[in-house]
């Protein structure tokens, strides 16, 4: 009789702490959207919303000063685009060789490194793009556009670098999130794929890929939140000039916008910033909704 009190009571307790956790982070995420909405909302009402949204040109501190974030907006997503096509597939497929291909040794061996590439410092990437990828991206310029009258020399602080060193940076968040839901998948269902006469390499794609579809598409999330929103690594190996998003043009993200200007900004021009993280924090929520919705509806389909 007493053991199933205590276990009432446990059990009581536990939905009691769960639920104030979640009130919580219910709570804080309502915070933060009202706050953003309260700060960056008076900037498009002053400036103007297609002056800021549709306007390339950002001069903030000229004498008639000019606040459009188009070409800021296009590199955002051009940079984050590019990071995640590139950096999604070598991040699954990576996550697929070490829970169903390689050798327990091997994988024992490189899960650790992985995990060390999650926990660096985002200032350190972007300090290893700073010394090492931009001398490269350089001397590629210069044999490029060797002959170019118009090409403006970034000495290798363009999108490319930023694009690579955003691929980078993801690789630890897809790999070990794709890697934990494939492992989640029940063993009978590849036990059952075999026993239909399914190749190693059917079973994984035809699957096993299919019922951890869940986990793979929270890690491409996570990941384009951790690309679309880096800062400190992107500022130091993009070059942090508003330019049209092409390969070798020097370019600035909405976060590096901010954070480089964020120290001496004022007035309209703070104002500005505010909305432009706004508009970052928009983007992440519509990714997020979107994708959330092609799930349901692939498992509905399902």
């Amino acid at each position: 009789m007493r053991s199933s009190q205590t276990k009432v009571v446990v059990e009581n307790t536990a939905q009691i702490i769960f639920t104030i956790c979640a009130v919580v982070a219910i709570l804080a995420v309502f915070s933060i959207t009202l706050y953003m909405f309260l700060k960056g909302v008076p900037a498009f009402a002053d400036v103007g919303v297609a002056e800021i949204l549709f306007n390339p040109v950002w001069e903030p501190t000229a004498q008639n000063p000019s606040f459009g974030i188009l070409y800021i907006i296009l590199t955002s997503i051009v940079g984050t685009a590019m990071a995640i096509i590139l950096g999604v597939p070598i991040g699954v497929l990576t996550a697929v060789f070490l829970s169903e291909v390689a050798p327990k040794k091997l994988a024992a061996a490189v899960r650790p490194a992985v995990d060390l590439l999650a926990g660096i410092p985002s200032v350190i990437y972007g300090l290893l793009g700073l010394m090492i990828l931009n001398p490269f991206m350089y001397k590629l310029e210069q044999i490029i556009f060797e002959n170019s009258p118009t090409h403006q020399f970034t000495g290798g602080a363009n999108l490319i670098s930023a694009v690579l060193v955003l691929v980078i940076m993801i690789l630890p968040t897809v790999i070990n999130i794709s890697q934990s839901a494939l492992q989640a998948v029940p063993k009978s269902l590849k036990d059952a794929s075999f026993g239909l006469g399914a190749s190693h390499i059917q079973t994984i794609f035809k699957v096993q890929m299919p019922a951890a579809r869940s986990g793979i598409v929270t890690a491409i999330v996570l990941g384009i939140g951790r690309a679309i929103g880096e800062a400190m690594a992107i500022s130091l190996v993009s070059g942090s000039s508003v330019n049209p998003p092409f390969p070798f043009n020097s370019v600035r993200f909405l976060t590096t916008a901010i954070v480089s200007e964020m120290g001496y900004a004022a007035d309209t021009h703070r104002m500005v910033l505010f909305s432009i993280g706004l508009v970052l924090f928009v983007f992440i929520m519509v990714i997020n909704i979107v994708l959330t919705k092609i799930l349901k509806g692939e498992k509905h389909d399902a």
